[in-house]
């Protein structure tokens, strides 16, 4: 089976982290690019869970950084079949309180990074006609939420990014997907309280919060080749809210 290369970019997040695993175990012909902004620890006891030839190489950038997105591009010397953008930084904050570095930065890791870095590697995908790529983005991306406007902004973007983009490289084979996480139970939403986390369950249908191993399914899928026809889509992983 021909190897296909993988780059997760985020790989050291709960969600990026649960999709490597996921992926590795279940498709051994593929080949992993890993990118982590802070967390090398966490990056290198992944590496040691994985067989010795699924990890060509970690490189760590931080995507706040515009010259650290163009390094991470260049230290990639691969044609990437899929790219999967896991990377995030929250914000709950009032809009009225909110300064310009906070906007840039999320600006810069939601979509600044995910755009160059789609638009660098997307030639090797044109060439071979093929290619998958996959953009978690999140519920208030879609909804909206109260103090995380810009956030929400922000994840917006992503999902509006993949649903132009599918349309434009469509024709020329490659998918472009997206994934929308509720409430998902990771260290990002430890801050909640008791009664927030109450209030939040209670308007999931399912009566509970969501798992990363869940999201990570999910992309699983959408690399797949059983979503072979599945294009410019936004996943929706929240437990039934509309």
């Amino acid at each position: 089976m021909e190897e296909e290369i993988v780059l997760v970019v985020g790989s050291s997040g709960e969600t990026g982290k649960a999709t490597v695993e996921l992926l590795a175990k279940t498709n051994l012909n593929k080949r992993f690019i890993l990118h982590y902004s802070q967390n090398k620890q966490i990056v290198e006891k992944l590496v040691q869970t994985l067989h010795e030839d699924q990890v060509l190489m970690t490189v760590q950038a931080d995507l706040n950084d515009s010259e650290q997105i163009y390094s991470l591009i260049d230290s990639i010397p691969f044609d990437v079949d899929t790219i999967i953008f896991t990377q995030g930084q929250a914000l709950s904050q009032l809009l009225i309180e909110t300064k310009e570095q906070s906007m840039d930065e999320l600006y810069n890791v939601h979509v600044k990074s995910t755009t160059l870095i789609t638009q660098a590697l997307l030639p090797a995908m044109l060439k071979k006609q093929y290619g998958t790529i996959v953009v978690v983005s999140s519920i208030w991306g879609e909804e909206g939420a109260s103090c995380e406007v810009w956030y929400s902004m922000m994840k917006s973007a992503q999902i509006n990014f993949v649903k132009s983009l599918a349309k434009e490289i469509g024709p020329s084979g490659i998918r472009v997907n997206g994934v929308t996480p509720g409430l998902i139970k990771t260290k990002m939403n430890h801050a909640l309280t008791e009664e927030e986390l109450a209030l939040w369950v209670n308007e999931v249908p399912l009566n509970r919060v969501g798992d990363v191993n869940e999201v990570a399914s999910c992309i699983q899928f959408l690399v797949s080749k059983q979503a072979s026809y599945v294009n410019g889509h936004i996943l929706k992983v929240n437990g039934g809210i509309t």
